[in-house]
C-alpha cells in the first residue's frame, strides 16, 4: 500500500486540473446527503402509526 502522503499528494495534484471536477462532486455530495435527509424526514412518520 503507497504511504498517504503519497496519496495525498496524487490527490492535489488531480484536484488542480481543469474540469467541472470540485463541482461535481459538491453536487454528488450535497445529493447524497439531501436525499438521506428526505429519507428520514419521509420515514420518520412510519414509525408513529398505530
Amino acid at each position: 500500500m503507497p504511504h498517504p502522503t503519497l496519496l495525498l499528494a496524487a490527490a492535489e495534484e488531480t484536484s488542480r486540473g481543469d474540469g467541472p471536477g470540485w463541482l461535481l462532486r459538491t453536487v454528488i455530495i450535497v445529493g447524497v446527503v439531501g436525499a438521506a435527509l428526505l429519507a428520514w424526514i419521509l420515514l420518520r412518520g412510519y414509525g408513529n402509526q398505530d
